[in-house]
């Protein structure tokens, strides 16, 4: 009996060590969570310990968050949005802007205009003075035009004394700086918008090529003026200028599409056959080179 009694006792004896021993373990577990308040169930310490969120095992808790540890990649796309900037703000090899410059300024259909400009520093080499009458005696910069351009202006004047029509020229060749002076004066005069209308900042005047020039009649009356409109001289030019290789550049009702006003004393020497098609088609030269609208 007394055996028996105390291997009852070694039992107990053992199985409180084994109590005693789990009780232990669970109280500790506690300890080695970053909060003394989660719960002892050993499933929640990756709840509550940043390093379970990247735990591999797909049995724990952790796996469930696994998105937050990818989550960066979410938002690279807004740390690289540099592909959304207007075009007008990056364009490349241009210069003021969204203003393109001419590769080809000494050809004779160059589109000058608001959106296309010469080089700074072109300068046609082949200026000569055309043998016509001017407003003016003198022989200055504003009197010449490219050789080509002067020997169909000598034409034009003729053909039109024929039909009993006497002109003068008023304004050919600018060059870039002289056309930053005109420019500048008409901003002081009515400011930069409208002096827009009516004239070019420098580069991108036709003046500069040296094939476009301002005629009037032989008297000087309106001359580049808006009563030179409906004058027998005007209406002669919009009728015969194309047969000499011009064309009336501004003409009325297109001064959306190439960003002046109408100016039936403006010329520009493109050649014969493109100055009959573009009349015969009552186009601009933006039109017919299908170039983006000016101004809308």
């Amino acid at each position: 009996m007394k055996q028996r009694y105390k291997y009852q006792i070694a039992i107990l004896v053992a199985l409180s060590i084994i109590t005693g021993c789990s009780g232990k373990q669970a109280e500790t577990t506690p300890s080695a969570s970053a909060n003394s308040s989660v719960s002892p169930n050993p499933t929640s310490k990756p709840m509550s310990s940043p390093a379970a969120t990247v735990t591999p095992s797909s049995s724990s808790p952790g796996a469930t968050v696994t998105p937050l540890a990818s989550s960066k990649t979410t938002t690279k796309p807004q740390g690289s949005q540099a592909p959304t900037v207007s075009p007008a703000a990056t364009a490349g090899g241009t210069k003021n802007g969204s203003i393109a410059v001419i590769a080809k300024p000494d050809s004779l259909t160059a589109l000058v205009n608001k959106q296309n400009s010469l080089p700074s520093d072109y300068e046609p080499s082949d200026l000569v003075y055309p043998d016509v009458a001017f407003v003016f005696s003198e022989k200055i910069e504003k009197r010449k035009m490219r050789k080509e351009a002067a020997g169909a202006l000598e034409k034009l004047f003729a053909g039109a004394k024929k039909d009993g029509i006497s002109l003068a020229g008023v304004s050919a060749y600018r060059s870039y700086a002289t056309q930053k002076s005109v420019f500048q004066r008409y901003v002081l005069k009515d400011g930069e918008e409208k002096a827009k209308t009516y004239s070019a900042v420098p580069g991108t005047s036709e003046h500069e090529t040296g094939l476009a020039i301002d005629v009037t009649g032989s008297d000087g009356k309106c001359a580049a003026e808006d009563c030179f409109g409906g004058t027998k001289e005007a209406n002669w030019l919009e009728k015969h200028a194309s047969e000499y290789g011009f064309i009336i550049r501004y003409p009325k009702g297109k001064a959306a599409i190439t960003g002046y006003q109408y100016e039936p004393w403006h010329i520009r020497y493109v050649g014969t056959d493109l100055s009959k098609e573009i009349v015969s088609k009552n186009v601009t030269m933006e039109e017919y080179f299908k170039a983006v609208p000016v101004t809308k």
